[in-house]
């Protein structure tokens, strides 16, 4: 196969939810401790924005038969978007998760020491998107685990 060459050097910088209900999205998000810049009407109805201030965001690529590793509920052959959101403390994890689950939505991975080091979980928002929500990374509590098949 030829190498695959680049015509731009493209950056990651945008991540677009499409939603059914704005305002319970938004509710939703908001358990998470999410900032929403509001819109002023007509269109908050139809389009917010998140603007992070992380020093860093990480894309990943995981093949539909490994994603187990650290979402051990996960539809067999399942592919899509997981949109991950860190925290301070492994205890915050738990937390938000109690908080989600509270408030009527379901949870895809309750909250576990994941294989990378960090407590870890995936909830479901409102349009069924997976959501992690993981805790500090702490390279004493990694190990590696098995690769699949």
């Amino acid at each position: 196969m030829d190498e695959i060459q680049p015509v731009a050097a493209a950056r990651f910088a945008q991540v677009n939810l499409v939603v059914s209900n704005m305002e319970r999205s938004m509710d939703f998000y908001r358990l998470l401790g999410i900032e929403v810049t509001e819109m002023p009407e007509p269109w908050k109805a139809h389009h917010q924005q998140v603007t992070s201030v992380a020093e860093k965001v990480t894309v990943e690529f995981d093949s539909a038969a490994s994603v187990v590793n650290w979402a051990s509920t996960w539809e067999s052959g399942r592919t899509g978007v997981v949109i991950g959101f860190a925290v301070d403390r492994d205890e915050d994890v738990d937390r938000v998760v109690a908080a989600i689950a509270g408030a009527g939505y379901r949870v895809l991975q309750p909250p576990h020491l994941a294989f990378f080091g960090a407590r870890y979980a995936v909830v479901e928002d409102p349009d069924g998107i997976p959501v992690g929500i993981m805790g500090p990374i702490d390279d004493s509590r990694r190990r590696l685990p098995q690769p699949p098949g």
